[in-house]
Formats: structure tokens, sequence, C-alpha cells
């Protein structure tokens, strides 16, 4: 008898275990499960600290857990609270939070238009979980971030007076602006060259070397533009006069020597396992081959130094003779048959085999190597966007990131490349544009275009 009631007894206890279990084990879900601690994620993103004219950011936010319940973001400025967004999610169910979990916010205001005048100001950002804590408020992250609304445009003082400038031809302009931490330079059609501060002593006087591409006409826009940190942009045109200027044409015939000569240099690229002829790999080296080529060497422009290196006019290789002027177009023929027509970016200078080649002024060398068509190349910066290029080398006598002088060797002509025969293609930038280099060769052009007017702003 006294057995049967401690089986009873045992049975009665895990019963009740197992009701506690029932019970228990769905409460401390809930606790865990909806009362959970973790705070719901936050990202801005396209906010500089600076609120311009007008004004565009995105906010992300995230919560893996419990879903986002609600955002809200508003500007303090001057004791007053602008409401810029807010958005509340409700909880599917009693059981469930909210759905989203990962959600982005375009915002995007003008200050002026909601009474917000220029000055500090405070972005500030709340978003909650479905989290049943703080009285089922949910978890919440706060954020602040201090900004300066300026709305009121850079001013732009033009301090050079006259620029003449030819089609393939460079030119250069100064000018000061009224903010610091601005943007700026010169447009030229829908290329940009970016100007540079440094030279002088104020730091808001900047110079910005510009090109006009052969093929752009007379009537291209031109003009500084600048955008300030808050977004605002000025421009500010300056007197300029484009001459036209007629470029040669030429005609070179392509052999069967020629491809059988130059055509295996390229075979370790996509053509290696090309089945096309010799003159269709021709054609592909020098149309998309050379446009990646010219790519690569004008690449160093993104990143010049604001430091003038170079001074006077510019060497050309000593003893040499013209066989390719700037921007002479070229028809290619293969057995009377027109394949191909592009634009020479530079002069061909030839001399006797393996003339040493001068650098043509100071400046830091940016760029070695083998360049496809151009061959062994040397890329010079000369300082604040001007560059100048060496190709169809023999060998190369600089290291990359050395300081050349005027007339120190830097290699040897060659035939490397798609040259055909002992020369050196030599070029000149302005960061993404070649231009002519009869003009840096020309002391007098030189003079009335360039040191002239650095000279008038450093006497000021």
């Amino acid at each position: 008898m006294a057995q049967s009631r401690k089986g009873k007894s045992k049975i009665i206890w895990y019963l009740f275990g197992l009701l506690c279990l029932l019970v228990v084990l769905p409460i401390a879900w809930i606790l865990v499960a909806k009362f959970e601690n973790e705070k719901p994620g936050l990202n801005v993103t396209g906010q500089s600290g600076f609120i311009g004219l007008s004004q565009e950011f995105s906010i992300e936010v995230f919560d893996g857990k419990s879903g986002v319940q609600k955002v809200w973001a508003g500007l303090l400025k001057d004791g007053k609270e602008t409401l810029l967004l807010e958005e509340d999610f409700p909880a599917v169910s009693f059981m469930k939070g909210s759905d989203i979990h990962k959600k982005t916010f375009k915002v995007s205001f003008e200050p002026r238009k909601e009474g917000i005048t220029d000055g500090r100001a405070i972005l500030r950002i709340v978003v909650r979980d479905s989290s049943w804590r703080d009285g089922f408020k949910g978890n919440k992250t706060y954020k602040e971030i201090e900004l300066i609304v300026d709305t009121k445009p850079p001013s732009v003082d033009i301090l050079t007076r006259q620029h003449n400038i030819t089609q393939g031809g460079a030119g250069l302009v100064i000018y000061r602006v009224s903010e610091k931490g601005t943007k700026s330079g010169v447009k030229v059609g829908e290329n940009f060259f970016p100007g540079l501060s440094g030279y002088f002593d104020d730091e808001n006087i900047f110079m910005a070397f510009f090109a006009l591409g052969y093929s752009q006409p007379k009537g291209t826009q031109i003009y500084v533009k600048v955008v300030d940190q808050a977004g605002n942009n000025a421009r500010a045109g300056f007197y300029h006069y484009i001459r036209k200027k007629e470029f040669k044409k030429d005609v070179i015939n392509i052999s069967d020597r020629f491809l059988n000569w130059k055509m295996p240099e390229f075979d370790d690229r996509e053509l290696q396992s090309s089945q096309a002829s010799l003159i269709e790999k021709f054609i592909l080296v020098n149309s998309k081959v050379r446009k990646e080529n010219i790519e690569q060497i004008t690449k160093p422009g993104e990143n010049t130094d604001n430091i003038l290196y170079w001074e006077g006019s510019f060497l050309r290789l000593p003893k040499s003779a013209t066989k390719a002027i700037f921007a002479e177009h070229r028809t290619y023929k293969y057995k009377g048959r027109i394949v191909d027509e592009q634009d020479h970016l530079g002069v061909d200078l030839a001399s006797t085999s393996f003339s040493p080649v001068p650098a043509a002024n100071r400046g830091k060398v940016v760029l070695i190597g083998v360049v496809g068509i151009f061959g062994k190349s040397v890329v010079i910066d000369h300082g604040f966007g001007l560059f100048s290029l060496y190709s169809h080398l023999s060998s190369i006598d600089v290291a990359n990131g050395q300081t050349v002088l005027k007339g120190e060797i830097i290699g040897r002509t060659g035939d490397t490349g798609l040259a055909g025969g002992d020369h050196l293609h030599y070029g000149m930038f302005i960061r993404n544009t070649f231009v002519n280099p009869l003009e840096w060769w020309d002391a007098v052009w030189i003079k009335n275009n360039i040191t002239n007017k650095i000279s008038m702003i450093k006497e000021q």
C-alpha cells in the first residue's frame, strides 16, 4: 500500500513538473525573445557634415530580432526642431514583432523652405525596435550629428585676364575662391581640369592648367566651376579666344612584313587564343588596345603634385627630325583597303638609333614600363596637372618616383610597341587630354600664356 502511494506521488510530481515546463518554457521564451535587449542598427550615408541649398542623405536601419518599430529624424537649429522623417511599423501580431528588419530611407529637404537659417545645427535620429523593453517602447538607438547649414554659394574672382587657346592646345587660368575646402577647376565642354592651390601664399588662390581637345570646336564652353563642402556651386566665365587649327592627314600602308614583325609582341594578351588573321589582330590592337593604353598612360593625371617642377621651355630630342606631328589623322590601308583610322597624340622624333632621351623638363617620374602600342614608356609629372610622355624606348634609365632634372637622360630611343622604326614618340597631356608639344617647346608661347600670368599674380 505504501509503495502504491509512493508511485502515485511520483506520478503527481512528474505531472506537476511537466505542467511547470509547459507553463515556464513559454514564459521563458517570452522573456528572452520579447524582452531581448539588442539595440537596432543605424547608418547615415551621404552626409558630409554640411547642408546646402538642398540636402539629400540616406538613413539605413536594421534589426534582425524583433524588427524595426519606429524611425524618427529631426534637425535642431536655434532651439527649433524641424521634423525630417517619422515612420511607424506596428507589430504583425501580439506575439510577433515588426516584419521590417532592414530598410533605407531617403531624406531630402531645402533649408530655406523650412525656415532654417545658416549656422550650426544638430541632426537627431531615433530608432526603436519591437522589443517589449522600456514599457513596450522597444530598445532605442539614438544618434546626433553636428552639422553646418550653409546655403550661400561660394564666390569666384578670376585673376588672369587674357586666355587665348588653340584647338589641341593648353591654357592657364588663376582665380581666387571665397571659401576654404572647396573643389574647383575649369570645365572645358564635358571635361574637368581641377585647380590646385599651394603655389601662392594665399591658399585661396588656385591655378588650373586646362586643355582644349583637338576635336573640340570653337564654340566649346569654358568656365571655372567651384563647389563648396555643402554642395553649393558657383560658375565664373572668363574671357577666352579659341583659335581654329587644321591638322594634317596621312595614309599608312600596313605590310605583311610589319605584321609578322609586330603582332607577336601582343600575343600574350587576349589575342593569343584568337584565330584571327594578322591584319584582324592589328585592327584590334590599333583600336581597342590603343584606347586601353591611352587610359593607362593618362591615369597618373588623376593625381598630380601641386609643385611647379618645370622652368622655361621644354626640350625636344636633340638633333632629331620630325616624322609625325600632333593630332595627325591616320588612315591605315592593307593591300589597298582601308582597315582603320586613328589620331596620333604626340610628335614622332627620329635621330640615330638608340639615341639618349633627355627629360624635357624637371619633374617626377610617375610611370615606367611596357604599355602596349607605346612600348617601353616613361611619364613625368611636371606639376599642377602637366605631364610628358616618352615612348617606343629601347631602354629606361630612371625609377618610378624619381625626380629628374631638365636634360637628364631617362632612356634611349627604340622601336618597341607599334613603332615601325627607331624613334621617340613624345607627348604632353594635361590631366587626361593630350596637347600639342609645339607650344611647350616655344619659349615665347610659354612666357605669354603661362609665366607672365604667374608673375603678375605674384607681384600683386
